[in-house]
């Protein structure tokens, strides 16, 4: 009777095997991750969102364009002569960067729950992409609050490649998060496995 019990200690314990379709989705979606992560770090540190009327709006910087072509950056965004920009700007570099360093740790709690395969691996991938979408919040909130600060100057053409690569990053942060929570919901019930 004591020999049956451990059995069914260590097969409550033990972890189903994952299937090769399986482990090529999580390692895709960690890739992905990664590539938005890499997009919004390179975004934020740019910050150079919107390019109209011979101006360059940035999270960081004001720009406008003299008669030599050279552009001429101050960190006083009150120049831009745009009412709230310096509080909303402050705003939402905040709110972006934050999204980025929300996000490293999702991928990191996503790296760990497949490197190191435990009864707790689901729980870290869960909360893994519980993050990434909580980075996704945070980055679209602050694109949306730079456009609305910004909206007398938005044009589909003004926006720059740096801009886009935000808006690509948010998208990825959300359809890795919620493929993340799905594939962790229909594969291997480990919590059922645990009761018996």
């Amino acid at each position: 009777c004591n020999i049956s019990f451990k059995a069914q200690r260590l097969l409550a314990h033990r972890r189903p095997k994952k299937s090769f379709f399986e482990t090529f989705i999580r390692s895709l979606i960690i890739l992905c991750v990664a590539i938005a992560v890499v997009l919004s770090s390179i975004s934020v540190c740019d910050g150079h969102w919107i390019f109209a009327k011979g101006q360059l709006f940035g999270l960081w910087h004001f720009c406008t364009i003299g008669n030599s072509t050279k552009l001429k950056c101050v960190t006083d965004l009150n120049q831009a002569r745009v009412e709230g920009i310096n509080f909303g700007m402050i705003l939402a570099r905040s709110v972006v960067s934050l999204a980025v360093v929300v996000a490293i740790f999702g991928l990191e709690l996503l790296m760990v729950s497949q490197v190191c395969e435990d009864t707790n691996s689901r729980r870290k991938w869960s909360m893994g992409s519980i993050l990434i979408l909580l980075s996704f919040l945070l980055s679209s909130s602050g694109v949306l609050s730079f456009l609305i600060l910004l909206k007398d100057y938005i044009t589909f053409m003004g926006f720059t490649l740096t801009f886009w690569c935000e808006f690509i990053a948010a998208c990825l942060f959300f359809l890795n998060g919620m493929s993340g929570l799905h594939i962790n919901n229909i594969t291997y019930p480990w919590n059922r496995a645990r009761k018996f």
